[in-house]
């Protein structure tokens, strides 16, 4: 992947933050999304979803994710946005392979939708960028459970703004078939009253469209957040807050957590219909 000549992207992190095991990790992923007990919902245009190990945030983004339950089939190209933790990038990095593997399978790359994003100034493609990228992958299980059919759009976000991030996301808003995810931790390493704290307060920031309030401390997709912000609240979409909880809640130490949220966001775009 280094040089970028091979297709497929493996999975990196199975085994740490997911179950390698296929059998194990659909089990996993089915107890995450059986927590919201089935009902009727509008289907969400975009998802805000945490990306630690599983065993930390998996059901917190399986709440998100289950929203999407009775209306996978809908969703023919996924667009996932999410920070880049090890590899420098300047803009959003877009890869070069053509699919994303883990061990349900693969995940098709939309390079016909990347292709049409090279007049953008701020996409590069780089491959180094997403070989141990986890931000996005954790996310890639639950999408082939609830969308398997969906094509995929993977950006690591790097050194951008918002308005940058809003102008890539702006290109796929008004396709109904098109489901935006942002997937993005919060506060890191703060005492478990503390934490709650400033995620109450990120979590109102995000719930106001103020993605010009959040940073780096508040939240590490900061900037996929406030761009997708930034587009949502130019539409007058709605958010909705799905579960706001931390590490201290989940798995492991009240002593230093990382905070966790998920959110769902809905807006008619000019050709959506569900």
């Amino acid at each position: 992947m280094a040089n970028g000549t091979a297709t497929t992207r493996p999975a990196a992190l199975a085994g740490t933050f997911y179950p390698a095991d296929p059998d194990e990790l659909r089990t996993t992923i089915a107890g995450f999304l059986a927590e919201v007990k089935p009902q009727v919902h509008e289907r969400p245009k975009s998802l805000i979803v945490p990306h630690a190990g599983y065993a930390y945030s998996g059901a917190v983004a399986g709440k998100a994710y289950a929203l999407l339950k009775d209306h996978g089939a809908n969703v023919r190209r996924v667009v996932l946005l999410g920070p880049t933790h090890r590899v420098y990038v300047r803009g959003l990095a877009a890869p070069k392979a053509v699919r994303f593997a883990t061990p349900l399978g693969e995940i098709m790359i939309d390079r016909d939708a990347l292709e049409g994003l090279k007049d953008l100034p701020q996409i590069v493609f780089d491959d180094d960028a997403h070989a141990m990228e986890h931000s996005l992958e954790v996310q890639l299980p639950f999408l082939q459970r609830i969308a398997p059919e969906a094509a995929l759009v993977p950006l690591a976000v790097g050194d951008t703004n918002a308005r940058a991030v809003a102008d890539v996301l702006a290109r796929f808003w008004d396709d109904s078939s098109n489901l935006i995810v942002i997937s993005s931790d919060l506060s890191h390493f703060h005492g478990y009253d503390d934490a709650r704290r400033r995620d109450s307060a990120t979590a109102t920031s995000i719930e106001h469209f103020a993605g010009e309030e959040l940073n780096g401390d508040r939240a590490c997709g900061f900037l996929p957040i406030a761009g997708l912000l930034t587009l949502a609240k130019k539409h007058g979409a709605r958010i909705e807050r799905v579960d706001l909880r931390n590490s201290g809640d989940t798995a492991g130490s009240r002593d230093r957590v990382v905070g966790y949220g998920s959110w769902a966001i809905y807006g008619a775009g000019k050709n959506d219909s569900t």
